[in-house]
């Protein structure tokens, strides 16, 4: 059968082969439409639950966001769209510590907006900007928590390792590096028998910059590795990043095409300095308000976080040009920040004895990380897990 094409300068490896081994009883393929139809009634579904003045207000937002994408787009700036503080929106619920800050006045476990500024700003000044985006709407009726985020970034164990476990560097050859997410199979012939990494398209397709085939190494480039002695998988496929005005992102994913023996199913954390392993459920879940949830990545290792909003628009820096992702949920770390530059292309999945999949990490800014719904990953490039 074809090969995917190599880059000039990379034929110094074999590629990898479609093979029936090491498939280990792996179920049929499974309708990826059904995935991507799911999560959009979902989305529905929560605005509804959220309310029509908190969903129409985040519409009235979203569209400044898309304005003001385009604006930094066309201008070259990144973040500093004149009068413009708001970089996300999306929804939440009133907590114990936004209550204890005196930022909201609304009851307790009460639904909200949550707006992610690029600083922190009076509530006056807040909801004037607010008013400007939304017109005569009722701000007075619909609670806004703020939370600072500076410009929100795509993110950036070190160490070699054969076979590779989900939680360590990888990247595309030209990058400094990413993390590799997790092993999946495609859903048909003749991807359903090829073993796959996944991760963000920033970290395998150089944000659309490469080629299918191109060498995929481990560790990163900025973690010591190279071609051909590191490399670990070939560019497979990647959903597009959209720049252009007006465009809407729902996912930043790539896959691999890998050789069985280089790459491994558990996940990895550090204890003491010795490597742990571990594996996640094959089971997939929609993120949900106050959720626990853990990653391990290249940087920051194993963390645990709690969602703290769902639903959410935000505009998304890389490398200096801005893309907009809807349909997004955020992340805050406990003790700590829950990523950090080199995270991306994380696993996300529920704290619990299952350890279902949630989301896909692939940006953040000021403490709060930002996902992909895990179901719409899966969706859009026709695999499933193998963990």
């Amino acid at each position: 059968m074809a090969r995917p094409p190599v880059s000039p300068g990379e034929g110094d490896f074999n590629l990898p082969s479609d093979s029936e081994e090491d498939l280990d009883g792996a179920l049929p393929p499974t309708d990826v439409d059904l995935a991507v139809q799911a999560a959009e009634q979902e989305a529905e579904i929560m605005e509804t639950a959220f309310g029509e003045d908190l969903a129409a207000l985040k519409a009235e937002i979203e569209k400044r966001l898309t304005s003001n994408c385009a604006a930094a787009n066309a201008s070259g700036a990144v973040q500093d769209i004149e009068g413009d503080n708001i970089v996300g929106i999306g929804f939440t619920t009133v907590d114990s510590e936004v209550l204890a800050s005196g930022a909201c006045s609304a009851e307790p476990g009460s639904p909200a907006l949550v707006a992610y500024v690029y600083e922190q700003v009076t509530d006056d000044k807040l909801q004037a900007e607010i008013a400007a985006s939304a017109g005569t709407s009722a701000l007075s009726t619909v609670p806004v928590i703020q939370v600072q985020t500076g410009v929100i970034d795509a993110l950036s164990h070190r160490a070699r390792m054969r076979p590779a476990p989900g939680g360590v560097s990888v990247g595309h050859f030209a990058i400094t590096a990413g993390t590799l997410g997790c092993l999946v199979r495609g859903n048909s012939p003749p991807r359903h028998v090829r073993r796959m990494i996944l991760s963000n398209n920033h970290v395998l397709a150089n944000s659309n910059a490469a080629q299918l085939g191109d060498a995929i190494i481990q560790p990163g480039r900025v973690d010591g590795g190279s071609r051909p002695g590191d490399v670990i998988a070939v560019l497979e496929r990647f959903v597009p990043i959209n720049f252009a005005a007006g465009g809407i992102n729902f996912v930043d994913c790539a896959t691999g095409w890998t050789w069985p023996e280089r790459v491994r199913r558990e996940l990895m954390f550090l204890s003491g300095g010795v490597p742990r392993f571990f594996r996640v459920g094959n089971c997939v879940k929609s993120p949900a308000l106050n959720m626990l949830v853990g990653k391990t990545g290249r940087t920051t290792q194993l963390r645990q976080g709690r969602v703290t909003g769902v639903g959410v628009t935000v505009n998304v820096n890389f490398n200096g040009r801005i893309a907009q992702f809807r349909d997004q949920f955020s992340i805050r770390g406990i003790g700590g920040d829950f990523s950090a530059g080199g995270d991306s292309g994380s696993l996300i999945w529920e704290w619990s004895a299952q350890r279902c999949a949630v989301g896909l990490l692939f940006a953040g800014g000021g403490g709060t990380t930002f996902a992909n719904r895990i179901s719409r990953v899966l969706g859009a490039l026709d695999v499933r897990l193998e963990v």
